[in-house]
């Protein structure tokens, strides 16, 4: 049997708990499971196969969100695959060894629903690029690609002034909250810089933010800076170059959109195997994330088509078997 992308694919969306190459040759008949591990390893899927089938998915609003951030594909367990290194995951909350996935996810506010557009994986041994890096590579293409959005969200650690300048120079509005030693000035030159943990907030300040000036850009470019209560036990600052915004309620709610692309990260860790490749070979881990991705995108899209969740949608075939064993059971209780 000749193995196919499709094929590979397929297996994604039929397993449930075991994505290796030796449970997929043992559920079909004629594959053997070295024809699985020299497909992955001779196949070359890319992130722009990702790209054109997002582009085939994907319903635009002028007030689009493009939304940032990265995920560790868990190989704790694994000390020989290429490409592991070790680096913080916050599914985890501590550090452990795995594969670093940065991606960017669409969000279309006008019907609360989100796609994947873009992914890369960092692997500064092979290319040298950092997550950063390959955040602007992204931002740049979707612009390049005259994608229809108009806000950026991302990270803490994407809040770099380079960054922030990129997003900038595209006309794009970027929410995103900056750690507690960012230094900002709201005296408008009078005091030097502080940290914005330091800042102090009137009433007023506390319901419309304030403006600011952020080290590292030039003296006449400002910034909003938001406080915003997330929990009992957390608040956010949140900077903003759309200095017209005037409510923390409305930034809020726009920070609160960023949390879709940690849901997609949730989805496709759960229900398309993209963690259980066992393959050595970075070249097969490569392949094996990018159809995870492709495989996420179509259950996504059919759960969207029939008005259910993702997840319900995966689970139905397995629900349909357990019905038919009550009826047909292969083991007897007796």
């Amino acid at each position: 049997m000749q193995l196919t992308t499709s094929d590979y694919a397929q297996f994604l969306l039929n397993s449930h708990i075991n994505f290796t190459g030796t449970y997929f040759a043992d559920t079909v008949v004629g594959l053997h499971h070295d024809s699985v591990y020299r497909y992955l390893r001779d196949t070359t899927i890319t992130p722009d196969i990702v790209r054109k089938r997002a582009m085939k998915d994907l319903v635009e609003s002028t007030n689009g969100y493009v939304i940032f951030d990265d995920t560790v594909v868990d190989k704790n367990h694994s000390r020989s695959i290429e490409m592991v290194r070790k680096q913080y995951s916050g599914n985890a909350s501590r550090i452990i060894r795995g594969i670093g996935v940065v991606t960017c996810i669409y969000y279309n506010p006008d019907t609360d629903e989100f796609y994947v557009l873009d992914y890369r994986i960092w692997d500064p041994s092979t290319d040298g690029k950092t997550k950063l890096d390959h955040v602007a590579d992204m931002f740049n293409g979707a612009v390049k690609r005259r994608l229809s959005f108009e806000y950026v969200l991302m990270d803490t650690w994407y809040a770099t002034v380079d960054l922030m300048k990129t997003i900038d120079k595209a006309d794009k509005f970027y929410y995103c909250p900056v750690k507690t030693n960012r230094l900002v000035d709201d005296s408008g030159g009078t005091l030097p810089y502080r940290h914005v943990s330091t800042l102090e907030w009137s009433k007023r300040d506390l319901q419309h933010g304030k403006l600011v000036k952020v080290r590292g850009f030039a003296k006449d470019t400002k910034h909003k800076l938001f406080r915003v209560t997330i929990s009992s036990d957390r608040t956010d600052f949140v900077i903003t170059n759309d200095v017209s915004c005037d409510s923390t309620d409305d930034v809020r709610k726009a920070h609160a959109i960023r949390w879709k692309i940690e849901e997609f990260h949730r989805e496709l860790k759960q229900l398309s195997g993209i963690e259980k490749c066992q393959s050595r070979k970075q070249r097969a881990q490569r392949n094996h994330i990018g159809i995870a991705i492709c495989a996420w995108m179509c259950l996504k899209r059919e759960a969207r088509r029939l008005d259910i969740t993702i997840y319900r949608l995966k689970l139905q075939p397995l629900q349909q078997f357990v019905a038919h064993l009550w009826n047909d059971p292969v083991t007897v209780y007796a």
